[in-house]
């Protein structure tokens, strides 16, 4: 377990238990109390947690954590997904990406993908995207047309939300959505943490023609506070290989094509 892997962690074990004691952590994540305590101190300087003798507690902060912190939880799963969806855009099409280390992916994805990077009059392809890291990282690709909601800022996901992205994805529409989301239930939906985003998002999926989710299996089957969108609107799921059988046969009976990869 690498730095940033073990600094989700710890925020994980903080998030679910709201106090962590350095022993225990040093147990659990087989690392020298030093290590966790250091890690600590870091963490506090962000303003992620506040310290105490002998372990932190949480701030009292609604908990997302920030998307630097998530890059390296299930990244190989998420770069797979990020290849599988990019493979599937057609030559000329347009794309909406929300924010999200899997979109982020598949931004990457498609920036490199060889047939869309060849020289060419026109670009290759459409990129709709709220998420100023791919917007950034897209930028200097010039045969990617990008188009940015644009918004007010969200630190923690990159996400720029709020009324003033409603105009242009009014007037817009895309071939396919591919959706970034914190949870996504065969029953419920698609869920983020914060309803700022939900709504952003819900307004980009409604403006496309293929709704389709890119979500590693760890986040199949669970909830978060805000709903995307429902299960009937979701076209295709793509996900890893690590996803249990009977979530995709719940996903697939509700009308989803599930790919996994």
């Amino acid at each position: 377990m690498d730095r940033y892997e073990r600094l989700s962690a710890l925020l994980d074990l903080l998030g679910q238990r709201g106090k962590v004691d350095v022993d225990d952590l040093a147990a659990e994540l087989d690392v020298s109390a030093a290590t966790i305590r250091r890690d600590l101190d870091h963490l506090a300087e962000q303003q992620l947690l506040t310290r105490t003798r002998g372990g932190a507690v949480a701030n009292n902060v609604a908990y997302d954590l920030p998307l630097r912190y998530k890059t390296a939880r299930h990244a190989s799963e998420k770069e797979r997904i990020g290849r599988g969806a990019a493979a599937l855009v057609a030559r000329g099409g347009v794309v909406g990406l929300n924010g999200g280390t899997t979109t982020t992916e598949i931004a990457r994805a498609l920036a490199i993908r060889p047939d869309l990077a060849t020289q060419a009059d026109e670009p290759a392809i459409t990129i709709v995207t709220n998420a100023l890291n791919i917007a950034g990282e897209l930028a200097v690709r010039p045969h990617v047309k990008l188009v940015v909601t644009g918004g007010v800022a969200r630190p923690q996901s990159f996400e720029l939300t709020g009324p003033l992205g409603t105009r242009i994805l009014g007037e817009i529409t895309m071939d396919v959505v591919f959706l970034g989301v914190d949870a996504v239930d065969p029953v419920q939906g698609a869920y983020t943490h914060h309803e700022g985003e939900a709504s952003i998002n819900r307004l980009m999926a409604d403006r496309a023609r293929m709704i389709a989710v890119a979500a590693d299996s760890s986040k199949l089957g669970r909830h978060a506070f805000a709903r995307i969108c429902p299960t009937s609107s979701i076209d295709l799921l793509i996900t890893d290989d690590a996803a249990p059988a009977e979530l995709v046969k719940a996903f697939e009976a509700e009308g989803v094509r599930v790919e996994t990869v």
